[in-house]
């Protein structure tokens, strides 16, 4: 017979107790029972092991393995780097607990919500995996509300008479840009990415197909991330002159020539864009609209003109898993109309303008 001591010394007899009838309720099972020395070096192996694999390492080796998109892999890398290493690069992994969280989530990201929220959702993310690694024992990312973020304002629309001021303030390579983004609420990004082949000048219809992000050294022309991303928009009638004139002076040549091209012939980056729509907008006096308020402008423009919420789901490229996606063929046959009736709103604002004769 061989004789098998506790761990530890116990101050009370009834603990003592609790541990034997422990032990003997564990040792009916031969196959899997274990020596409690062995089950307590066991742990301690277990412990050291789980010590070796801190977060910085770990979180890298995440990031590596998933199969993302070029610009959300360089946004996770940026989170990863400003918001989440700084504090948790050489903590182990099973040290994390939610004190720790809580701390860290308190200072991070003073005065940028967005950036918090998605720094918080990532860190859940990759302790979710190690729990599936089974390197900790349950995830400590869990803070109430964390992965909302409430909006400080509303945005507010451009009337039709900012709207105009704005794209008189505007280059005239760049004017059809900004109506563009307005009365047919196209993305930054898809604009930057639009082609000559991409205007249908018989039917007058945009076809959106793709769009451009970028990431530290290099340019990244996409897919949209829905289906419903894909998708024809009509070209209000009082725009097509100026789509016209613009084909004819300002687009690259060929098929695949760029619509509104950067100075140097490449696609028109975010930064350069601002440095004539932030004078622009100011001249409007709107120095609050932001580039992307004016594809908020085209939704409230056709929702106005009165298409229906199948129809604006299409026409801005929104869908979720079950909407939009069942009324887009509808949304697509009047997707004309709406466009007919924007046009119609506008030459009614032109006709109530006051004569400049007297």
């Amino acid at each position: 017979m061989q004789t098998h001591t506790a761990p530890e010394t116990f101050t009370a007899k009834i603990d003592a107790e609790a541990w034997l009838a422990a032990e003997r309720h564990l040792s009916e099972d031969p196959a899997n029972w274990r020596a409690p020395k062995v089950r307590l070096e066991q742990e301690y192996d277990r412990r050291a092991r789980l010590r070796r694999f801190t977060f910085g390492p770990y979180s890298e080796d995440w990031l590596a393995h998933r199969d993302l998109a070029a610009s959300t892999r360089n946004t996770y890398a940026q989170l990863l780097k400003h918001h989440l290493l700084p504090t948790f690069a050489d903590v182990p992994l099973s040290e994390i607990d939610r004190a720790l969280v809580a701390t860290w989530y308190r200072r991070v990201g003073a005065g940028r919500p967005h950036a918090r929220k998605h720094a918080y959702d990532l860190l859940r993310n990759i302790l979710n995996m190690a729990l599936d690694d089974e390197l900790i024992d349950r995830n400590p990312v869990h803070i109430r509300g964390a992965s909302n973020v409430k909006r400080t304002g509303t945005t507010q629309p451009a009337s039709l008479d900012e709207l105009e001021a704005l794209a008189e303030a505007t280059p005239e390579r760049y004017r059809l840009m900004v109506l563009l983004a307005a009365w047919c609420a196209l993305r930054k990004g898809e604009l930057s990415e639009l082609r000559r082949s991409d205007v249908d000048t018989t039917q007058w219809v945009l076809r959106v197909r793709r769009g451009v992000g970028f990431v530290p050294g290099r340019t990244v022309v996409k897919d949209p991330k829905t289906q419903a991303g894909k998708r024809d928009v009509a070209i209000p009638e009082h725009l097509v002159p100026m789509v016209r004139e613009h084909l004819l002076r300002h687009a690259q040549q060929g098929g695949q020539g760029l619509m509104f091209p950067s100075a140097r012939g490449e696609h028109l980056r975010t930064s350069a864009i601002g440095r004539w729509y932030y004078p622009a907008r100011e001249a409007a006096g709107r120095p609050d609209l932001r580039f992307h308020d004016l594809r908020h402008t085209g939704a409230v423009l056709a929702a106005q003109s009165g298409a229906t919420l199948a129809e604006l789901m299409h026409r801005l490229g929104h869908t979720t898993p079950a909407a939009a996606m069942r009324y887009q063929h509808a949304a697509a046959e009047r997707d004309r109309e709406i466009a007919q009736r924007m046009s119609k709103r506008y030459r009614e604002h032109v006709q109530a303008r006051p004569s400049d004769c007297t």
